[in-house]
């Protein structure tokens, strides 16, 4: 494969009349890399901070999520509590070892908390997102022990939490801030785009939530 590869690139070279050892065009290329220049961007999640949490709501909603609304962190653990009751679900949640939702104030609820990466027997999780996309409505969750990845796919019903001021209106806004955030080379092993609960339509074309993950999404959005 290595040797058709290179006779390939090699015909492609003689068509352009340039070498494999052409410096300047090996520096052009480098440059181009290194600046990551922004192709044409959409308007749709343009916009303040609450004009893309406004966008992001009805974007997640369109494709069977349900969002809440809560003014503080101090409001995340009765907004949960809601979601399961209302839902008949047990009360109890998966997490990982997120500080964020570990300060929250579980014993206002009845919710029995659980720590760790998931095995497939919980039934509910909850999970602090990173960013969201208000192009599409799309978390965007990193992995580590913070939040597992297993959290995300696992469980049936999956709980996001996800702040309004971390809504940004495009992905590639949203992979500026991770870049940032986490540094070159430091990047985390797998960053989960997530939009809606798991679905599928390849049985006679009938949807079926929950097919490859959760059939519950349910993102509570705060501030």
């Amino acid at each position: 494969m290595s040797e058709a590869r290179d006779e390939i690139l090699a015909g492609i070279r003689r068509s352009l009349g340039v070498s494999a050892t052409d410096t300047t065009r090996r520096q052009i290329v480098e440059a181009r890399i290194a600046a990551a220049a922004r192709g044409v961007l959409p308007q749709r999640g343009e916009g303040a901070v609450p004009t893309r949490a406004a966008t992001f709501q009805a974007q997640a909603e369109s494709v069977a999520a349900s969002v809440a609304r809560v003014a503080g962190d101090a409001d995340i653990p009765a907004e949960i509590a809601r979601f399961l009751r209302e839902n008949n679900l047990p009360a109890t949640l998966r997490m990982g070892e997120d500080t964020r939702l570990g300060a929250l104030p579980w014993d206002a609820t009845t919710i029995g908390i659980s720590k760790g990466p998931s095995n497939g027997d919980d039934l509910n999780a909850v999970s602090h997102a990173e960013a969201g996309v208000a192009e599409t409505g799309t978390l965007v969750l990193v992995s580590g022990p913070d939040n597992p990845t297993t959290l995300n796919f696992l469980p049936d019903n999956h709980i996001v939490v996800l702040r309004a001021d971390a809504i940004a209106a495009n992905y590639e806004d949203v992979w500026s801030e991770l870049r940032t955030r986490f540094g070159k080379g430091l990047m985390p092993r797998t960053v989960n785009l997530i939009t809606g609960p798991s679905r599928s339509a390849d049985i006679e074309q009938k949807m079926l939530l929950g097919a490859h993950g959760p059939r519950r999404l349910h993102i509570v959005i705060v501030g």
